[in-house]
């Protein structure tokens, strides 16, 4: 059994930034990709990020591309989420997830194994 944990949630202004931390229960996390899902009020859960299991791939939301960089090291373990340019519709819950050996479809949020329990996002006008 995997346990992910989330932080680094928090309130900010619009234009602001925000950096999210992904720690495993795992030392090694490396093979196993990495995804940040979000959920905001009255919506689904939605991708927004994820690393594939190789480290190889990075996959964006289309309204996060050039605003938010996912990162980590070859243990990924934590996994990064930095925001920047933050606007009001990226309040949300942001979860974290991870899969083993997933290298494509990183953006099925059907195909991961483990969540962590998230960690809120306000961003204010």
């Amino acid at each position: 059994q995997v346990q992910l944990v989330e932080s680094g949630g928090g309130l900010v202004q619009a234009g602001g930034s925000l950096g999210l931390s992904c720690a495993a229960s795992r030392r090694t996390f490396s093979n196993y990709a990495v995804g940040w899902f979000r959920q905001a009020p009255g919506k689904e859960r939605e991708f927004v990020a994820a690393i594939s299991w190789s480290g190889r791939s990075t996959v964006y939301l289309d309204s996060v591309k050039g605003r938010f960089t996912i990162s980590t090291d070859n243990a990924k373990n934590p996994v990064y989420l930095q925001m920047n340019s933050l606007k009001p519709e990226d309040t949300a819950v942001y979860y974290c997830a991870a899969a083993a050996f997933l290298e494509e479809r990183l953006s099925t949020r059907d195909l991961y194994d483990y969540w962590g329990q998230g960690t809120q996002v306000t961003v204010s006008s």
